[in-house]
């Protein structure tokens, strides 16, 4: 299962090490996908909102964790490319110890909040009730959501991205199957879709953790290494908390911009809670990259290759503009195709048409800067990925959202536009920090 990153044709490595994650992430994104599609199916728009919202609480959630997560790939992987085999086991219990004992507490304090969060996003009294139902089943099943985050990222920290994308397919049938089961044959609505995410999370974890037992790691794991470790501990978090924070307060934006856009009425939160979904699947190339791109850095880091991780930041960032690009020309073209396949309102399908053809712009600056995340990461330095975001969300996403909102009460468009203007502040930014940070290398080999 332990992979070298660190020899051999970088653009070969990169593809190699993509395209298992590429699937897991498009697994995963139909994953969300389903409900959503599934609820529309049987149910009205009532229904597809209160999935919608309580996905989108729920999505914040799973990638906090899995920025969170982020430490432990990096420390694993530098681990790895050093050939330290004892820290690399140190970091993997501890990762255990730590997530088991944060999941304990974020089901606890989230069941007892689950009321003021529907409040707190502005949910549409029509949907409060069934927004409630779903988000409180899926608190219930967070245990399970960070244990297969953070296997996934153990095996990606050893150069392994092809077990995660079978545990996510597992995952994903089992989503499916149990959505027409719940929603279609007994007809639960959003409760029904709640409970199928829960119970297929769980069949995924306990699936991968029978394979883990049968298969020979590379890694040899004691009771010791799952003790907390001062230091340990530390590395993990100095990693993670940032790249937790950053993707908490990327939710946060996207939140607010949805209170903003449920003030507006039924259809129109309809419309960007369906847009979002969509938009995760365009992301999936720059979401791919990102875990790449700092595991494969992270290696070659521990190896003292410089250049080599260099390369394959380039080779993210290539992959990602030609990719957004081909989004873009595609939805021009029909957004509202896609948009049709969750609802049969034409006032949502009109209205989604019209915040796809201004957010699908961020396709390609988004995975520029999602990859050199990833590389600042690669060599400890999440703050500086924090820092850019918070930027960008701070003096664009949200403010220009409110503006468009309030000033183009007809139309969505602009609201779209004003993600894209936020990841072009975070990507002249990051490209500012790369040149300082090569710079600086240069002159410390002097």
């Amino acid at each position: 299962m332990e992979k070298n990153l660190t020899t051999g044709s970088v653009l070969k490595t990169v593809l190699s090490f993509s395209l298992p994650y590429l699937l897991s992430y498009f697994l995963q994104t139909l994953y969300g996908m389903a409900d959503l599609f599934i609820i529309g199916q049987f149910n009205g728009v009532e229904s597809t909102t209160a999935v919608s919202i309580g996905s989108q609480v729920m999505h914040m959630l799973t990638v906090m964790i899995v920025g969170l997560a982020m430490g432990s790939t990096v420390m694993i992987g530098q681990a790895i490319g050093a050939q330290k085999k004892e820290q690399a086991s140190l970091a993997i219990g501890n990762t255990a110890t730590l997530f088991m004992a944060l999941s304990v507490a974020l089901t606890a304090g989230l069941l007892f909040a689950v009321k003021p969060i529907v409040a707190v996003m502005s949910t549409p009294a029509e949907a409060a009730a069934k927004t409630v139902s779903y988000l409180t089943i899926c608190f219930v099943g967070i245990p399970f959501i960070t244990a297969y985050n953070i296997i996934s990222s153990i095996f990606r920290g050893m150069g392994d991205s092809k077990s995660p994308m079978y545990f996510i397919a597992i995952a994903c049938g089992a989503n499916i199957v149990l959505d027409y089961l719940f929603i279609g044959r007994m007809g639960l609505g959003p409760a029904g879709a709640a409970l199928g995410t829960t119970l297929s999370q769980t069949i995924s974890v306990i699936v991968s953790l029978l394979i883990i037992r049968r298969r020979k790691t590379g890694i040899a794991l004691g009771a010791d290494n799952f003790k907390p470790c001062r230091k340990t501990m530390a590395g993990l978090l100095k990693v993670g908390v940032p790249i937790a924070l950053q993707d908490g307060f990327i939710q946060i934006a996207f939140i607010v911009i949805t209170v903003i856009v449920n003030k507006r009425g039924l259809n129109d939160a309809a419309a960007v809670g369906i847009v979002e979904k969509i938009i995760g699947i365009l992301f999936l190339v720059p979401s791919s990259m990102l875990q790449t791109v700092s595991a494969l850095c992270a290696q070659n880091i521990g190896a003292g290759k410089h250049e080599r991780a260099r390369l394959t930041l380039g080779y993210g960032c290539l992959m990602t503009v030609i990719w957004g690009t081909a989004a873009v020309v595609v939805m021009q073209l029909d957004a509202e195709r896609f948009i049709g396949l969750f609802s049969d309102s034409r006032e949502v399908v009109l209205m989604g048409g019209q915040y796809m053809r201004g957010y699908v712009w961020d396709s390609i600056l988004a995975g520029i800067h999602f990859c050199f995340s990833g590389y600042f990461c690669a060599y400890g330095l999440s703050g500086i990925s924090f820092a850019h975001n918070s930027i960008s969300i701070l003096c664009a996403r949200i403010p220009l959202s409110y503006l468009a909102s309030k000033y183009f009460v007809d139309t969505l468009f602009p609201m779209g536009l004003a993600s894209t203007v936020g990841s072009g502040v975070s990507a002249v930014i990051c490209v500012g920090v790369f040149f300082w940070m090569n710079r600086r290398l240069r002159a410390e080999k002097r």
